[in-house]
């Protein structure tokens, strides 16, 4: 790679964020179109599903231009005809002679656009291979990696990706001894949680959550309003105790509430492996567990946590309700450790995002 398409990838894994909460089911891609001098011709990324793909945007872009042109690609281009056009085909008509393809598509109906524009002659570098001895190109397949996580880990689970969340005083406590909770964290943060709701397709708390607190479990703005599409809500409730009443029972947004009527019981719950796996076949592939305390745990005990978010306030309560209770853990070789990947600033508080990469199925 040379460094102008090294800097090419990065843009477009820079484009395919900004597919974020509009895209799924379907992945976040990026593509920009470099003509024989360089020069950027042609920039798309996919916004929505059924909407036209990375590719398909950036050659509408260029037109002529795209004759002769470099088509740098976060994933590789579909070679199957669903609600779109194959986007292997849309590159051979207009002309792309040389494609890189930073991640190969683990989608086995909409894979084979690498061996398809191949066997058609065109040039194609596939980076998923790339070394450590060419960090640059190395770190921008990372960043084409990453930006797509939420679907490639669904993908190869077979489960929506999880996020776990929750907002906590610098010493773990979600609420003090009297149950009070709001506010612990800052209007900022709040305002991210509002944001990351708009990203998901689906938010999930147990039934503890709903009667202590009644939340709507809406994205909503600054005015309070709900905006945008709004995620599925589940709520964890085995017994069928979710009040007529609830909030979570509007018309806001659709609501499954799983009892043990439908996903059988373990000792420990209900099956949250079920649980997501019916999600899944739903076409559900981010689930934000926001609460509360028992159902984090459990999630992390069933190996089920793929990234935690948490909002630290600067403030103690030395006493309270810890973030993560009642898991399994007797011993710290029990712990699930996790990396530390980034760290946001947001008003007075921090946000710690923690991926565990090891999270089973």
């Amino acid at each position: 790679m040379s460094t102008v398409e090294i800097a090419a990838l990065d843009e477009a894994a820079a484009l395919a964020a900004r597919g974020a909460g509009t895209a799924l089911p379907n992945p976040v891609v990026g593509c920009v179109l470099l003509d024989p001098a360089g020069g950027v011709v042609g920039r798309g990324w996919h916004e929505r599903a059924g909407g036209p793909h990375a590719e398909v945007v950036a050659l509408a872009e260029a037109g002529a231009a795209a004759a002769g042109s470099t088509a740098v690609v976060t994933l590789e281009p579909c070679n199957h005809t669903g609600r779109t056009g194959p986007c292997s085909a849309a590159l051979l008509a207009a002309g792309v002679v040389r494609v890189l393809v930073a991640v190969r598509d683990p989608f086995l109906p909409a894979a084979g656009g690498i061996e398809h524009l191949r066997a058609a002659g065109v040039e194609v570098v596939d980076l998923s291979a790339v070394g450590a001895d060419d960090p640059a190109a190395a770190a921008a397949v990372v960043a084409s990696r990453q930006v797509n996580r939420v679907w490639l880990t669904a993908v190869a689970r077979q489960r929506p990706y999880v996020t776990v969340k929750a907002g906590m005083t610098l010493d773990g406590r979600v609420a003090a001894p009297d149950g009070t909770s709001r506010w612990i964290t800052s209007a900022e943060s709040r305002a991210d949680v509002h944001r990351l709701r708009g990203e998901v397709d689906t938010m999930l708390v147990g039934v503890g959550t709903v009667l202590a607190d009644d939340p709507a479990l809406t994205a909503r703005g600054a005015d309070g309003r709900p905006t945008g599409r709004q995620p599925l809500r589940v709520v964890l409730d085995s017994a069928g105790r979710t009040p007529a009443g609830a909030r979570v029972r509007d018309d806001a947004a659709p609501t499954w509430i799983v009892t043990a009527d439908e996903t059988p019981a373990t000792d420990t719950g209900l099956d949250l492996a079920g649980v997501l796996a019916e999600l899944y076949r739903r076409g559900r592939r981010h689930v934000l567990v926001e609460g509360g305390p028992r159902v984090a745990a459990s999630f992390f005990d069933a190996g089920l946590v793929d990234e935690a978010l948490f909002y630290l306030a600067p403030t103690v309560l030395g006493a309270g309700t810890p973030a993560v209770a009642g898991g399994a853990a007797g011993t710290l070789t029990d712990r699930r450790d996790g990396e530390l990947v980034e760290v946001t600033r947001l008003g007075p508080d921090v946000r710690l995002r923690v991926a565990f990469p090891s999270a089973g199925r």
